[in-house]
Order: C-alpha cells, then sequence, then structure tokens
C-alpha cells in the first residue's frame, strides 16, 4: 500500500511538473527568408525570459504569403502574429482582422518614441494602433562594379548624376554607356542596335503597379508628382502630366532605346536573377536586399545614391510593423511576442544579421557594423533616410487592393507598349478615385 501511495505521489507531482511547464505555442509569419534566421534568433531569446511560450515561425514566400493570410482570416487558421505592410493593413483593420493593440500599450507602459521619427505613426489611425514597427526601408542603385569599369566610368560620377524625363540627364547617358549590342556598340553610339542587345544598363522590378516603390516611384516624385494629399486621403494624383513623362521614359528605354530589359523578360526571370547573371548593369532596389545581392552576386555589387531630378533626390520611406490576429485565441502571449519583436532586445539581434535596417537606432547601428565589417558601402540608403525632405511616405490609404488592380493593368499596358502613359493614367486615376466615392 505504501508503494502505491508513493507512486500515486510521484504521478502526481510529475503531473504538476508537466503542467507547470506546459507550453503556449504562438505561430509567427514572416515573408523574408534573409530575415528568417533573425527572427528565429529573436524567438529563442523570447523563449528564454518566457519558458511558458513557445514561437513557432513560418517563413512563405510574397504571394503565398498574402493569399494564406487572407483565406487564413476566413479559415481561422491565421497565423497569432504576422508581419504586416503599410499597403495591406488598412484594409485588414477596416474588416477587424487585426488588433488595436493602443489599450494594451498604455496599460503596459510601452515606450513608443525609440524608434525612427514617423515609423510608429504609420500604423495608427483615430487613436488605433495596429502594429510596432520593426525595420525601414529606402531605395538606391545597386550596380556591377565589373561592368562599370569595363565601360570606363567611375564610380564616382554616380555620386553626382542627374535626371530629367526629357533627356534622362546624366543617368540615362550611363545607362547607355552600359548598354551592348551583339557588335560592341554601346548605347552612345550611333551604330548600336536595340535589337540585339547582349547587356543592358538597366533593369526595374516591373510595371511598379500603383506605388512603384522600386521601380519609378523615386522617379516620379524627384519630377514633382505627389500620390495624394496625405495619408488616409481619398483622391489619388495618377493622371498628372509629370507622372505620365516619367513612366513613358522609363517604358520608353526598353521599347525604343534597348537600354533597359523588356517588362516581358522582366517577368518571366525576375530582375535580380537577371542582374546578377552579368547581363544588367544597374537595377533599383530597397535596402532590405543589401545582403541578398552580396550572397548572390559573384562579381563586386554597389549602392549608388539614386540621381537627382529636377526636384531633388527622393525615395519612398517605407516601414513594416507587427501585427496581432483577432482570431487568435492567445492574444495575451501573442502581445508579449509583438512587445518584444519591437524592443531594443529584439531589434539589436536583428541589427546584428546585417539584413534590414531595424526601427530602433542601436539596431540600425548594429547593422551597419556588419555591413562595413562585409566590406559594404550602404550609406546610399542612410544618406538619403537623414537628408532633409529627401523621402517622402508610402502612400496609406483605403482600398489599396483595388487601387493595386487597377494600376497594375494601366502600368502594364504602358510597359509593354499598348498603351501611352499620359492616356493610360487619366483613364486609371479616374476609376480609382471612383472607388472613394461609392
Amino acid at each position: 500500500m505504501h508503494h502505491v501511495f508513493r507512486r500515486t505521489a510521484i504521478a502526481a507531482v510529475a503531473a504538476l511538473a508537466a503542467q507547470a511547464f506546459a507550453q503556449t505555442e504562438i505561430t509567427y509569419w514572416l515573408w523574408d527568408s534573409n530575415q528568417q534566421p533573425a527572427y528565429q534568433a529573436c524567438a529563442n531569446a523570447f523563449q528564454k525570459e518566457n519558458p511558458d511560450i513557445r514561437v513557432s515561425v513560418v517563413q512563405k514566400g510574397w504571394d503565398d504569403y498574402w493569399t494564406g493570410l487572407t483565406t487564413g482570416f476566413v479559415a481561422g487558421t491565421a497565423p497569432d502574429v504576422f508581419t504586416n505592410h503599410l499597403a495591406k493593413y488598412p484594409e485588414f483593420a477596416s474588416n477587424g482582422q487585426i488588433v488595436d493593440i493602443a489599450p494594451l500599450i498604455k496599460r503596459d507602459g510601452v515606450k513608443t518614441d525609440l524608434y525612427y521619427p514617423g515609423l510608429y505613426e504609420l500604423w495608427g489611425r483615430g487613436g488605433k494602433q495596429y502594429g510596432l514597427p520593426k525595420d525601414w526601408d529606402t531605395i538606391a542603385i545597386v550596380y556591377n562594379k565589373k561592368l562599370l569599369k569595363e565601360a570606363g566610368i567611375s564610380e564616382a560620377t554616380l555620386r553626382t548624376w542627374t535626371w530629367n524625363p526629357k533627356d534622362g540627364g546624366t543617368f540615362e547617358r550611363v545607362i547607355a554607356q552600359l548598354s551592348k549590342d551583339k557588335n560592341g556598340n554601346n548605347g552612345l553610339s550611333k551604330n548600336f542596335d536595340p535589337k540585339n542587345v547582349v547587356q543592358y544598363g538597366f533593369v526595374t522590378n516591373g510595371s511598379g503597379g500603383g506605388y512603384g516603390q522600386t521601380e519609378w516611384s523615386w522617379l516620379a516624385v524627384s519630377n514633382g508628382f505627389k500620390f495624394n494629399d496625405g495619408p488616409w486621403d481619398t483622391k489619388y494624383y495618377y493622371d498628372s502630366p509629370k507622372l505620365a513623362e516619367t513612366i513613358q521614359w522609363l517604358a520608353d528605354l526598353s521599347l525604343k532605346k534597348g537600354y533597359a530589359v523588356p517588362t516581358s523578360d522582366v517577368s518571366r526571370l525576375g530582375s535580380e536573377a537577371l542582374f546578377t547573371s552579368g547581363k544588367v548593369a544597374m537595377l533599383p532596389h530597397g535596402s532590405w536586399m543589401i545582403k541578398w545581392f552580396k550572397d548572390n552576386a559573384k562579381f563586386d555589387v554597389g549602392f549608388a545614391l539614386l540621381p537627382a531630378g529636377p526636384n531633388g533626390r527622393k525615395s519612398m520611406f517605407n516601414g513594416l510593423a507587427d501585427s496581432i490576429w483577432t482570431g487568435s485565441k492567445k492574444q495575451e502571449q501573442a502581445w508579449k511576442w509583438v512587445k518584444f519583436l519591437g524592443s531594443p532586445a529584439c531589434q539589436n539581434i536583428v541589427g546584428s544579421y546585417g539584413v534590414v535596417f531595424p526601427a530602433i537606432k542601436s539596431g540600425v547601428d548594429a547593422a551597419l557594423q556588419v555591413y562595413k565589417k562585409n566590406g559594404l558601402d550602404v550609406t546610399a540608403f542612410t544618406t538619403i533616410a537623414n537628408a532633409k525632405g529627401a523621402t517622402f511616405l508610402f502612400p496609406i490609404t483605403d482600398y489599396a487592393s483595388e487601387i493595386t488592380s487597377i494600376m497594375s493593368a494601366a502600368m502594364d499596358s504602358v510597359f509593354l507598349g499598348k498603351a501611352r502613359a499620359a492616356d493610360a493614367l487619366k483613364d486609371a486615376n479616374a476609376k480609382v478615385n471612383a472607388v472613394f466615392k461609392r
């Protein structure tokens, strides 16, 4: 009997111990595979501080990511926490799919003044807050150092280049000089054959849809274009002549001049793959891709400031945040994780991986140290971020998915040579603004 009692007591203690160490598992989604190791490291650190919570970090490619989220919201299978985008969150908020964390921030006394200026405010509306900032990004020109040297172009030229939509400025001259046909003529030669190009001077990520973050926004805004009158505005200016002449200039680089990779080829092969193949000399891209280009290019890569347009040098300033799904049954644990993601503890870890610029200065400093150690000069991204008046916000409004659909069709028609920019954009702008009047 004594042994029976002892076995029962041991079993009871074991059960209590198991209960004490039972973990609540929460899921966290992100789309960037480059960042997954950094955030797994954050999850490991978080779990040491919170042994009762386990974070499952899941990475999905961009298209699968958003499809999985939208279907998951309906099916009840969405992640507890996910990386959110400024183009997506207004729709999620209006549909009641993400948690307003403003009361939780107030309850726990979370400091929000430690983020890069303006980032926190991007994720708020009408007193509600839908995420804590995790990073920021700007755009620069990524270039193949070997091809520049072969063309006889000094890297110093890229520090002072200019652009305009009439003749493309010194920016177009560099692009032309870096383009070569099968006979070895570059784009500055009268004998250049745009129908038989073996090396392109330039490529973009496609037509850019309604926002053109890496593709055309930096050119258009430097030419005097503005998307709208600020966050949550209900009127766009896609019919601006400043935008039309910018888009037509960019489209004609491939359609008429042969200096840029045709949009159809970009859609099929991808701009990054074309660049790393060594067949393209330059492309505009975001700071989140610094490490990817370093790791995947078999040649030395440089990052140059964007060219200065008629209104100066301009870059879109974007920032991501982490949001909580309203359908989560583990919202308190999810909030603990979001707080940690937005803290110096996690952002310093992320910075130490050198994959993005975190939203907190100490994290940025950590990232800069890594880039410097790897021999990368990334000042093209930081200089423009810190220059007064050199950045503009990602246009945050309602109906982003409908705007994207309308504008993607319009932009594609121009870059494929099926329509002129002035006509296509005028029609598209009318459709976009009609969405806000329904």
